[in-house]
């Protein structure tokens, strides 16, 4: 599995926070998370992504997240009640990964996430159906040629 870093999309990036518990970057309405090996990511660290977002992307931009799953880890699929209760908002949420840690965290998630979860197992895949699904959000009917030949 490809690192964000590794695809020419990377040079989109608009700005990356690191984490004890792993790293996001942030695109044009698009964060890619890579979760560092062992973490049992939950609710407090989930915030402070969130609170990263909004300072990057603002409080009414659609975005989409991107669970890159480089490394085995887990999720609190029950903190998805907290994510709710504070009302906060994800568009579109991808997981990319081929672990079995990945698919078990994945089918637990689904039972708490409101919105449906996109599973690829190609990082460049899950970053052309987000871009395409804000794009649409936006108003907009394909992503534009730019971004797509910056995908390639």
């Amino acid at each position: 599995m490809k690192r964000v870093k590794e695809l020419p999309f990377y040079k989109n990036i608009k700005e990356i926070r690191e984490y004890q518990f792993g790293k996001f970057y942030f695109f044009e309405n698009l964060v890619i998370g890579e979760l560092n090996e062992g973490v049992t990511f939950g609710w407090e660290m989930g915030k402070r992504v969130i609170d990263a977002a909004k300072e990057v992307f603002g409080d009414d931009m659609p975005i989409a997240y991107i669970s890159n799953r480089i490394n085995n880890y887990y999720v609190v699929p029950t903190d998805w009640a907290k994510f709710y209760k504070h009302r906060h908002q994800l568009d579109f949420y991808c997981v990319v990964g081929n672990t079995k840690g990945s698919f078990a965290s994945l089918v637990m998630e689904r039972m708490f996430f409101k919105n449906s979860i996109k599973q690829f197992s190609d990082l460049q895949k899950a970053i052309t159906w987000s871009l395409n699904r804000i794009a649409s959000k936006k108003g907009r009917s394909k992503i534009s040629a730019e971004l797509s030949t910056n995908m390639e």
